[in-house]
């Protein structure tokens, strides 16, 4: 079994993993996920974890006791921010040697893209793109390349964070362990991806009219 399939077996299935990893140790979930956002968030080489399903997740899980739901939303925004600003600082004083290095596997049309997107938008796009799957991760990283004002990016880091983590948990938590939910868990889960996916889609759809526009104007 290939590394993708494992990855995208857990994602899918994330209730049944999670489940399990709760009940082998207990409090420690907590520092799990931790580690888990905050690497997502955090390292420009691992956009492949989960984020959106994991926040609805372990939101869902912490309605029926599982996890204290302060604690754990504390827990999540703390990762998700303190990822964002360690992604931030290797971005302004390694981004390009790491973006040079060809022993980097770094995604270099990623980077691209998300520079794309953090020119058209400027610093919101840190903002933005919290609810992004992939470019979240290269979105900090771009813009500590960029050397963006430190100040404006804790504002928005923190502000995206917050809704970003509180939105997706607090949404498992009330609606999780609906029945119809609960019993299609892993349909809900593609249902989020593909919903985080949108912005995307109509970001890109929107850039290929305006270069239509602008060289049927030429």
């Amino acid at each position: 079994m290939g590394i993708l399939t494992i990855i995208y077996d857990f994602i899918i299935h994330i209730d049944t993993h999670l489940g399990i990893v709760i009940s082998q140790y207990g409090v420690l979930v907590y520092a799990i996920l931790f580690t888990i956002i905050f690497a997502e968030t955090g390292f420009v080489l691992t956009p492949f974890l989960p984020g959106d399903s994991l926040l609805f997740a372990a939101g869902t899980f912490a309605a029926i006791g599982s996890f204290n739901i302060f604690i754990l939303l504390f827990i999540l925004w703390s990762a998700a921010f303190l990822g964002d600003t360690a992604n931030y600082w290797i971005g302004r004083y390694f981004g390009q040697k790491l973006l040079d290095s060809p022993r980097i596997p770094i995604n270099h049309a990623h980077i691209e893209r998300m520079q794309k997107f953090y020119d058209e938008n400027g610093g919101k796009t840190i903002f933005i793109a919290r609810f992004l799957p992939i470019l979240r991760t290269f979105a900090p990283f771009v813009a500590g390349v960029g050397k963006m004002n430190y100040k404006r990016f804790v504002s928005y880091n923190a502000t995206g964070g917050f809704v970003w983590v509180f939105g997706f948990t607090l949404l498992g938590y009330f609606f999780g362990n609906i029945p119809i939910i609960k019993d299609n868990f892993s349909v809900m889960i593609i249902i989020i991806i593909m919903l985080s996916v949108i912005p995307m889609s109509v970001e890109y759809t929107r850039a290929r009219s305006r270069k239509k526009a602008s060289q049927a104007s030429l």
